[in-house]
């Protein structure tokens, strides 16, 4: 029997015990997770069991695998290549972060070249088991909230343009759009309707045409507090932009940078006490800078970047143009930083991600999900990963997880942080 490209007898069972559980309302001991063809089986109490091999997980975390929504590359690679090559070792630098499914996402750019790129990863997702679809991230965006989006691509969401997007509705799961520009309310219309997540972003939007975009079906904005408009004056009075909107409204859910640079750690603390754990997705937004040293230079579609103090700067060092981290590292920083709840946290980076975009059977510890999880020492360090059940990272240094190499993948990486 088949599920997909994959034959069921192929995919792994093992027991994960002696773990620390994360559940988005708490941490649990004392119990433990089957898997069974790359699926949770059962979650139960701690057994004697051995029919299937048995992973000591010797007291560290085990989790869901974290959800990116917003990941253009990683050490010097970037989704707009278009490779396969590219895609492969973007997803295996974010692995030893602990994602186990990321959204490549696109720059501003031609139509065509942003088309040809979702080709490229349509054809890749059956080989990279990471790759969830794709987030287009441009060019439907304002001018004057572009960041380090190049200009001369910007356009408005004309209907042939949308059209042409359509078409690839199976691999696109997000699209970022500005909701104030000429026909961008119908154009999120369209996509909502073909079960694409849009997201306000990259936007100058007042407040009334914010509400507009979330009545057409916008559902989230991207990385909040960075390239939107907030409160300002027009007239006499003071009136509300698409952060203001998006914090106070219960149906949006907040895209956050939390690498410790892109947003203070008050304005985090803000957003949290605004939308709580199930408002927040953690993303890494992080660019081809990720992985490689301070005064590492990359592109960012023809843009030159360079990775200073920890961030990805534009070579002028006046603008951000995206982060360097991966998903544990934000985590990391809302545990320590921002003082939430560790299983809160997690929840941040799996469950909300995954509700944001539907994916059902990712980003929880239940009966029937996919056997996505990350095993995470006290420290918060990644231990290992597992996707379907299958060792995808393994810290080796650790010493303490040294086990059998991937079927499925080929050998485990092990990726320095």
């Amino acid at each position: 029997m088949s599920v997909g490209h994959w034959t069921l007898i192929d995919l792994p069972s093992m027991i994960f015990r002696n773990a620390r559980l994360v559940f988005p309302d708490g941490i649990r001991e004392g119990v433990e997770v089957d898997v069974r063809e790359g699926k949770i089986a059962e979650i139960r109490d701690q057994s004697d069991r051995r029919e299937n091999e048995v992973v000591d997980v010797a007291g560290n975390y085990l989790a869901p695998g974290f959800i990116d929504l917003h990941v253009h590359g990683a050490r010097g690679r970037d989704t707009m290549e278009g490779s396969a090559e590219g895609f492969r070792a973007i997803c295996i630098y974010h692995a030893s972060g602990g994602s186990t499914s990321l959204l490549l996402t696109t720059a501003t750019a031609p139509l065509g070249v942003i088309v040809d790129v979702i080709g490229a990863v349509r054809q890749s997702r059956v080989a990279i088991k990471q790759i969830a679809g794709v987030h287009i991230e441009g060019p439907f965006i304002s001018v004057a909230k572009r960041g380090a989006q190049r200009e001369e691509f910007i356009q408005a969401p004309d209907s042939e343009a949308v059209e042409q997007l359509l078409q690839h509705a199976n691999t696109i799961k997000r699209i970022t759009i500005a909701p104030e520009l000429p026909r961008a309310l119908e154009a999120i219309k369209k996509f909502y309707a073909r079960g694409i997540s849009v997201s306000g972003g990259h936007s100058n939007a007042w407040d009334e045409e914010a509400r507009a975009g979330f009545a057409a079906g916008m559902r989230s904005v991207t990385h909040t507090f960075n390239c939107m408009s907030s409160a300002r004056k027009r007239g006499p009075y003071r009136v509300a932009g698409l952060l203001e909107y998006a914090m106070g409204e219960e149906g949006i859910a907040c895209e956050l940078i939390a690498d410790g640079h892109h947003v203070s750690a008050t304005l985090m603390r803000l957003l949290y006490r605004a939308k709580g754990r199930d408002g927040i997705c953690l993303v890494t937004d992080a660019i081809a800078g990720a992985g490689l040293p301070d005064g590492a230079h990359f592109s960012l579609y023809g843009r030159d970047c360079v990775v200073t103090a920890g961030v990805g700067l534009q070579a002028d060092q006046l603008a951000l143009a995206g982060s360097v981290s991966r998903m544990i590292d934000l985590v990391r920083t809302m545990v320590e930083t921002v003082h939430v709840p560790l299983h809160e946290a997690i929840s941040m980076a799996t469950l909300t991600p995954a509700r944001v975009i539907g994916l059902e059977t990712k980003g929880r510890l239940q009966v029937g999900a996919d056997a996505d999880l990350v095993v995470l020492s006290p420290e918060l360090q990644v231990l290992e990963t597992f996707v379907a059940g299958e060792s995808i990272f393994a810290d080796t240094k650790s010493g303490g997880f040294n086990r059998r190499s991937s079927v499925l993948f080929g050998p485990r990486e092990s990726v320095a942080p």
